[in-house]
This record gives C-alpha cells, sequence and structure tokens, in this order.
C-alpha cells in the first residue's frame, strides 16, 4: 500500500476486494475528499500514497489521542494494483502466529517486535462477525469453541453474532476502550479477550517471544507508543516509489490518463 495501490478500482486486480480487505477497508471517500482538496490547493503535487501515510498518523494521534509522529513524504503513486499480492502477502485474521510471522519478513518487517506493535492498532476499529464466528461455534471442524477465549466474552459475541446470523455484523476489536488508541488492547490479550485468531495467537501460542512483548506493552502504554511509531516509520518504507517513479494521481481511484495513454501507445510500439 506504499504506492496507494489500494485506492485504485480495478474490478479484476483491484486490492479492495482482495480477501483481507473486501468490505473490511473502508473510508475510500475520505481519502477522494482530501485529494480534492488537495488538487484544487495545489494540483499534482501531494500523492494519494502520501495523503494515506498522513493519514494515518492524524487518525492515530488526533481523532483517537494516541501518538504522533513525523511522516517520512516523498511517495508517489503506483500504476497498478495485485490483488494476488495483497491475497498472499496481507495477514489474516485466522493465521496462527507462524503465518503472522512470515507475512512480516516477507516485507522485511521484524517478526517480534513490528508485529506485535502494529497489530496494537486494533485497540481501535471493528470486525465483521464473518471473520471470528468459527471461534464461537466451530473451531476445529466439530461444533466446539475456541480454548483460548474468555468464556463471558465468548456469551458476548454469541450475542452480536449468533449462529446462522447476519456475518456482516460489526462489532469493537477493542471492547475496553473501542474508539480510543491506548494499550488496552494488550490488557485484553491477557485475559483471553483478543476478538481476532491472529490477535490472541500473539499472547497465547506457547512459548512465543510475543508473549513477553505483549506483558511489556500491557503495562506500559508509553513503551507501547514509542514502538508503534518507528514500526509505523518503517512500514511506511516498504518499498515506496520516490523520484520519477510512478506518478502523482489527480484521482486516487484511477490512474492519470495521460499514463494510459503513455502505457498504450508503448504497448502498441512494443508489438509492431
Amino acid at each position: 500500500g506504499c504506492d496507494a495501490s489500494i485506492l485504485l478500482d480495478d474490478p479484476v486486480n483491484g486490492e479492495k476486494e482482495a480477501i483481507p480487505n473486501n468490505n473490511s477497508a473502508r473510508g475510500y471517500e475520505v481519502i477522494d475528499a482530501m485529494k480534492a482538496a488537495l488538487e484544487s490547493a495545489c494540483p499534482n503535487t501531494v500523492s494519494c500514497a502520501d495523503i494515506l501515510a498522513i493519514a494515518s498518523e492524524q487518525s492515530v494521534s488526533t481523532l483517537a489521542g494516541g501518538p504522533s509522529w513525523a511522516v517520512p513524504l516523498g511517495r508517489r503513486d503506483g500504476f497498478t494494483a495485485n490483488r494476488t499480492l495483497a491475497n498472499s502477502n496481507l495477514p489474516r485474521f485466522n493465521n496462527t502466529l507462524d503465518q503472522l510471522k512470515a507475512n512480516f519478513s516477507n516485507v522485511g518487517l521484524n517478526t517480534s517486535i513490528d508485529l506485535v506493535a502494529l497489530s496494537g492498532a486494533h485497540t481501535f476499529g471493528r470486525a465483521q462477525c464473518l471473520t471470528f464466528t468459527s471461534r464461537l461455534y466451530n473451531f476445529t471442524g466439530v461444533g466446539d469453541t475456541d480454548p483460548t477465549l474468555n468464556t463471558t466474552y465468548l456469551e458476548e459475541l454469541r450475542q452480536i453474532c449468533p449462529q446462522g446470523g447476519n456475518s456482516s455484523m460489526l462489532t469493537n476489536l477493542d471492547p475496553t476502550t473501542p474508539d480510543g488508541f491506548d494499550n488496552n488492547y494488550f490488557t485484553n490479550l491477557q485475559v483471553n479477550r483478543g476478538l481476532l485468531r491472529s490477535d490472541q495467537n500473539l499472547f497465547s501460542t506457547e512459548g512465543a517471544d510475543t508473549i513477553e512483548i505483549v506483558n511489556r506493552f500491557s503495562s506500559n502504554q508509553t513503551a507501547f507508543f514509542e514502538s508503534f511509531v518507528e514500526s509505523m516509520i518503517r512500514m511506511g518504507n516498504i518499498s515506496p516509489l520516490t523520484g520519477t517513479e510512478g506518478e502523482i494521481r489527480s484521482n486516487c481511484r484511477a490512474v492519470n490518463s495521460a499514463t494510459i495513454r503513455s502505457n498504450s501507445d508503448a504497448a502498441l510500439v512494443s508489438s509492431i
């Protein structure tokens, strides 16, 4: 997403429809409004990729009371989306810890501190019932429940997501302070109140090196904030396009028309 590929509307390759993003990543119209205002004030200057990076920081710091940081800027926008790569590289809600570590390692992120710190973004936001109902009713395929799920929390979630109910119903990722950016995500994991299996696996996987980090962040919010900022900057530096690479889109949902013509002409010359 460091080249704003997720913002492209593409019925074939679009990343919006990738399994980890579909009906989960939202708010695209907010980015559209930001881009329109910036194009009006200073055309062809601020990339959609930089808008996403700034919006992420503001969502955490200004809207949710979390840490702030200086966002490194200068990214440019890519020409294509890649649904296949999004499906294979983005973490999923039911991943084991080993799978999560592989996802992070594949893009050059640390498999312990970056993994735990960035997972802490689930201290706010919502998730659909379909992302965790297997934990409530059929964890291993024999009508059982996830043994790492707090039994009181289990009943609360069953009220929100009854068996056979609306799988798109939303519930809070952090049941304690759902709209604030704090360290309650980690205290929730310690009492088996992580909503997603991928969340709870950070604490409930026996012998995992992530357990100590969860405990540290739970007892020290400042340590979490500091690590989160460092990890967000590292994540924002995953293969960005800079200099003359890519372009600055005028519409975040589509590549510039000049780019389309240029690419078509190049393809024509190549075929000739």
